[in-house]
């Protein structure tokens, strides 16, 4: 099957300008499973609540997930990207799945980074691996990265592909999410964005480098730090499914489960 990634830059506040930028550079793009950023139509840097509610939207039937469904019909494509998500009084940083027979699948991101704690509630809701065209794809949002009970979670839970719209700042975030493919024999795709932002006196400056990463923790393709980048390549999914790291080792048959139950206390100091 074929995946990729999408690298942007986006620009705050421009939902409209932002999407059609991403459906235009999908238009010669078919049969695939695409990836984007986290926040991809709205930016990422708010100032407020009230400005994040102004652009937050429906999963389901706002502007970006309807125009982003008219694009995944069209070019019989699976894209997964990040949006700020409004349900009730609470505005949730969220990862869409949508595929190409119209189905809508989300994640509301439950590791929320530094000033998103400030706007955005975190997701309760867990983790949940979703079967698309007998394809197994789990998703996990930007800053869960640091976190690796996420991708075991999901990796336990079937996921041959996991996911990742991100808005990555930090310089080891990429490398990390090799670890993550090694440690769970699955693939990876980290949709990162580019450029920087400047709003008040804040200001965030974004890695791009975003990747795509077999089981065995090669990167597959990648992108610069600099530049709007697609990158597409062709994966034999299956291999997901073997779990063997020799011929005697099993990557889920030899953990001692018995011995990590200190993983659910409190950290101590």
């Amino acid at each position: 099957m074929k995946v990729g990634f999408l690298q942007l830059r986006p620009k705050f506040g421009s939902v409209r300008e932002n999407v059609h930028a991403a459906r235009s550079l999908l238009e010669d793009v078919n049969d695939a499973t695409i990836v984007l950023p986290e926040l991809f139509n709205t930016g990422y840097l708010f100032r407020s609540q009230d400005e994040l509610d102004m652009l937050a939207e429906s999963a389901t039937t706002g502007y970006t997930v309807t125009e982003m469904r008219k694009t995944a019909k069209q070019r019989r494509l699976n894209l997964v990207f990040g949006i700020a998500e409004k349900i009730g009084r609470k505005t949730y940083n969220t990862a869409v799945l949508v595929t190409p027979k119209g189905k809508t699948y989300t994640y509301q991101k439950t590791h929320l980074f530094d000033r998103e704690k400030l706007f955005f509630a975190p997701g309760e809701k867990g983790y949940a691996v979703h079967k698309v065209d007998g394809v197994r794809i789990g998703l996990m949002v930007c800053f869960d990265w640091c976190f690796p009970e996420v991708a075991r979670i999901l990796a336990l839970e079937g996921a041959q592909i996991i996911c990742h719209p991100a808005n990555l700042v930090m310089p080891y975030c990429q490398d990390a999410m090799k670890t993550r493919s090694i440690e769970n024999r699955v693939f990876t795709i980290t949709a990162n964005r580019i450029g920087a932002e400047k709003r008040g006196n804040v200001a965030v400056s974004f890695t791009g480098q975003s990747q795509i990463v077999d089981p065995s923790g090669n990167v597959l393709a990648s992108a610069g730090d600099r530049s709007e980048s697609l990158k597409i390549v062709e994966i034999q999914v299956e291999q997901a499914d073997n779990k063997s790291i020799t011929a005697s080792n099993d990557l889920f048959k030899d953990r001692r489960i018995s011995l990590y139950k200190s993983l659910i206390r409190k950290a101590g100091r």
